[in-house]
């Protein structure tokens, strides 16, 4: 049964990773959290492993074919990430659970609020 429900959540990840940019840490990691029973880490950290060889190739083909990257943007971006998601990630596996399920609560729900007064 857990593989069926990777399956989907993969499935429905992706889906809302092309249609939205949306994916990993929105629909992957609570999902882990609440019907796999992964501890918050183990959820960032196989969200994580799942975009290494994917990360939304695809997608990034038909977004470029119609005009919609800016590749001097996406190798910025890049760099960046790499840079930023290495460092925190070194520090973020050796916090509580339970504050990192406050952190990324927060982030969710500020970010939220954000999309719904924004016009």
């Amino acid at each position: 049964m857990d593989n069926l429900y990777l399956l989907i959540i993969g499935l429905f990840a992706g889906a809302l990773s092309g249609f939205l940019g949306i994916g990993g840490g929105i629909i992957v990691i609570p999902a882990l959290v609440y019907l796999l029973g992964f501890s918050q880490q183990q959820a960032q950290g196989t969200s994580i492993a799942m975009l290494l060889p994917p990360i939304g190739l695809l997608a990034f083909i038909n977004y470029y074919k119609a005009g919609f990257v800016d590749i001097k943007a996406a190798t910025l971006l890049v760099i960046t990430f790499l840079i930023g998601s290495y460092i925190t990630s070194k520090y973020v596996v050796t916090f509580p659970e339970y504050t990192l399920k406050k952190i990324f609560g927060v982030f969710l729900l500020l970010y939220s609020i954000k999309l719904f007064f924004e016009k």
